[in-house]
């Protein structure tokens, strides 16, 4: 039976003529860490061959306070270590705006996007994303607003994240730029991007799928339910023969997809970053992949 070997090279981020690697590190959980274990951080992202790092202006914001706070301290990093930045591909996202809970317009985001490259302290990001589809915004106005962030040289390339895909559609319709990304959540225990068309989509209109909650929350690594532990089996049953964790074998199977789905990794421990290259240790039979999404539908494929 034939094998699916996944290669660490980089890859294309849509249309964008941007590339990028098969795995990106996100930093949902960074504005916790201080300055010198967050360059500890990315600089082993870095040395696990990631060069996609994703961020966005309401990370650390905790309900009360802390919006930005994870770009503000990506800023401080850059600060000490500006050789980081020019080792990256930078993606951002904005559009949630607590508690309104979302703002597309012209007006918002065009200063959301001066806040975030002030707190990162750059003069462009190579990806800015709306981050949720605000229902009270025209597309056409939103596609206008981010063709003007491209010719104003401060974003490379431009994606959603959480849109559906006949949201997605209608935005790409009204842009004379070329969507690059869609962010998703995606995993063995979320398996919507697989039956609602977004997938397909992504493939159909040449985007790159961002893969956010690789590990559905967590529970992949603890699994609470018996559903969880029979996708946690049938990852395990890989992981084994290959020698690799749960978690590689996990991300491996999310990349496998002909879509080239690029998980993003939330880690905050420098040792599982470091672990990251088990992913493309393992070689994916069809039945061994099928068996881990029939464990996850529970239920057989028709």
């Amino acid at each position: 039976m034939s094998e699916i070997t996944l290669s660490p090279d980089s890859r294309p981020l849509g249309k964008s003529g941007i590339t990028v690697s098969p795995i990106a590190w996100g930093m949902w959980r960074f504005a916790g860490a201080g300055a010198a274990q967050g360059r500890t951080l990315i600089e082993a992202a870095l040395d696990a061959g990631v060069t996609l790092f994703d961020t966005a202006d309401i990370y650390g914001f905790d309900g009360a306070g802390g919006f930005g706070d994870a770009e503000t301290l990506l800023g401080d990093i850059f600060a000490e270590a500006p050789a980081l930045r020019d080792r990256m591909v930078l993606a951002t996202k904005g559009g949630i705006t607590p508690p309104v809970p979302y703002d597309s317009g012209r007006d918002y985001l065009m200063q959301a996007l001066d806040a975030s490259l002030r707190r990162m302290r750059v003069d462009h990001v190579d990806l800015y994303q709306i981050h949720r589809p605000d229902i009270l915004t025209h597309p056409q106005e939103v596609a206008r607003t981010l063709e003007d962030m491209v010719s104003a040289g401060k974003v490379r390339a431009i994606g959603v994240s959480n849109y559906t895909a006949d949201q997605t559609r209608a935005l790409a319709s009204f842009l004379s730029v070329p969507l690059s990304s869609q962010q998703p959540e995606f995993s063995p225990l979320f398996l919507d991007p697989l039956t609602n068309g977004l997938i397909d989509q992504a493939m159909e209109l040449n985007l790159a799928v961002l893969a956010w909650s690789p590990l559905g929350g967590g529970r992949i690594a603890q699994p609470g339910t018996a559903r969880e532990e029979a996708v946690a089996a049938a990852l395990d049953a890989v992981a084994g023969r290959f020698g690799v964790g749960r978690t590689a074998a996990t991300y491996s199977w999310i990349m496998t997809h002909p879509a080239r789905v690029i998980p993003i990794v939330g880690t905050q421990n420098a040792a599982r970053i470091a672990e990251l290259a088990d992913a493309f240790r393992i070689r994916w039979s069809r039945q061994d992949w099928y068996d881990v999404l029939v464990a996850a539908r529970g239920e057989r494929l028709p």
